[in-house]
Order: C-alpha cells, then structure tokens, then sequence
C-alpha cells in the first residue's frame, strides 16, 4: 500500500510538472522576442522553449532558429541555423497543417528571408490562410498578428 501511494504521489507530481511547464509557455513573450532584433532576447527565449514540455514547439523553435539566422554574423552559421529552422518548422506545418499560428510564423520569415535562400513560395496563400481565419485565433495570436500587419508589406488587411 506504501508503494501505491508513493507511486501516485510521483505520478501527481510528474503530470503537475508538465502541465506548469506547458502552461508556462507565454506566447506573448515569444511574439515580443520575435519582433526584437535582439539576439539575447532570441537565445532566452530559444532555451525556454527547448526545455519546455510544449508538443508543438518544433514550430516555434524552427521559427527562433530561422530569426536568430539573420542576427547573427557568421555566414556559415547563419545558413545552419536557418536550415535547421526551416526543417523544424515545415515538419511542424507538415504535422499540423491546420494551424494558422504556424502559418503566420512562416510568412513571418519568408517575408524577411533573403532570396538566395528561396524560401518564398507560400507567402500569397499564407496571407490569406491568415486573414480567412484571423477571428478564430487565440487573442494573443491575433493581437502578434495585427502588430505584425503595420510593418508588414504583404499582410496589410485583416
């Protein structure tokens, strides 16, 4: 009986660790960090999603690996860490092609991606998956997307 207990006790406290952990994804701070140039912001936030128990995070991490890509210096690592990016967040749009938030973060970087990386071919279609379904997204995404719609030069209208 001592055990039973101890085992539901360990069990308690491991599925109250991963739902904090997943609760403690702030989507705002991400968005906050995505639209920083500031590398210390991007690394911070690249390390709390890495360790974070999100089941998406791939979209996101692949999103802060792709916008690290163009701060820092190195044009080696630059095209490393977009690639990896890249792969990360595709294969989250692959998974979950019904998620518009991962949509809204690749247009994101497509529109910022220099041409030689050619990752520009869904920036039409991306605009207007976001704009057909802005209404049902959560707030803090809608809120990151009309942010991101007044510098935008391809997302204008909502």
């Amino acid at each position: 009986m001592k055990i039973f207990f101890n085992v539901l006790f360990l069990l308690m406290v491991f599925i109250s660790h991963a739902n904090s952990t997943q609760a403690g994804f702030d989507k705002q701070a991400f968005y906050n960090a995505m639209s920083a140039n500031n590398l210390d912001e991007i690394n911070t936030m690249l390390e709390l999603v890495k360790s974070s128990g999100l089941d998406e995070k791939g979209a996101y991490e692949g999103a802060l690996l792709m916008k690290k890509a163009g701060l820092v210096s190195k044009a080696k690592e630059k095209l490393s860490l977009f690639k990896t990016g890249r792969t990360k967040l595709e294969s989250a749009i692959k998974n979950n092609n019904n998620n518009i938030e991962f949509i809204f973060l690749r247009l994101i970087i497509q529109e910022h991606a220099p041409k030689m990386v050619k990752y520009n071919g869904n920036i039409e279609n991306d605009c207007e998956l976001i704009r057909n379904h802005y209404k049902s997204l959560p707030s803090v995404v809608q809120k990151a997307i009309l942010d991101y719609s007044k510098k935008s030069k391809v997302l204008k209208t909502l």
